[in-house]
């Protein structure tokens, strides 16, 4: 059962299909949400990860986000505290990646050897249509652009590198392209600011009873 109401086109429900299999296999694809197009793997496999820091030319030093479909589904991943799960049942779905304590049994690689991890939920019908067909393997959540590029928004405009490299490509057309908001609401940090920042800080206030603070303005 999923957690949006509409369904994905039937021309796109065969790339999902596609990309389900192909992540099932160990590969990479490329899928849009409601800010940029992101580049998927299994996020548990530690192989499947190492592919996705290859296909984008990403330092190993930084960690990767992952994709669930839902919120229940992101604990079985990670630990968040009370604060930081009322915070993700407030916000997610949504182009918010949360920071959280990660569950031990994610690959290092994913995490560049931290203790926590990124989730995000993206408020797409087709991304959580895959997310929810994957499940309950998650999926790395990472822009699907050469390191050092700008994000992409319109699948047509892929480098042609990184297509070639990746097994299907999920092309719902273009997406608004305001990056993510990425905050620890544990530690009261907005990491990056982007879509719903200004909501973002109100709660963090409010709920912690101070700013946060903001280290990209």
């Amino acid at each position: 059962m999923t957690e949006f109401e509409e369904t994905p086109e039937p021309g796109l429900e065969d790339a999902i299909d596609a990309a389900v299999a192909a992540i099932a296999d160990g590969e990479t694809v490329v899928y849009p949400t409601e800010t940029v197009y992101g580049l998927g793997a299994d996020a548990t496999d530690p192989t499947a990860v190492e592919r996705v820091f290859e296909v984008k030319g990403r330092d190993r030093s930084k960690p990767l986000s992952l994709g669930v479909p839902s919120v229940d589904a992101a604990l079985r991943y990670a630990r968040p505290s009370d604060r930081a799960l009322r915070f993700m049942r407030a916000f997610l779905p949504g182009p918010v990646t949360v920071v959280v304590d990660a569950d031990p049994s994610l690959p290092e690689a994913l995490t560049a050897g931290r203790d926590r991890v990124g989730i995000r939920i993206p408020d797409h019908e087709v991304a959580l249509a895959l997310f929810e067909r994957v499940a309950p393997t998650p999926v790395t959540a990472t822009s699907a652009n050469v390191s050092g590029s700008p994000s992409v928004t319109d699948a047509a405009t892929l480098d042609p590198a990184l297509r070639d490299a990746v097994a299907v490509v999920v092309d719902a057309g273009p997406t608004p392209g305001t990056e993510s908001t990425v905050v620890d609401p544990e530690r009261n940090v907005v990491h990056r600011r982007g879509a719903m920042a200004d909501a973002i800080v109100a709660w963090l206030t409010e709920e912690s009873g101070a700013a946060p603070t903001v280290e990209d303005g």
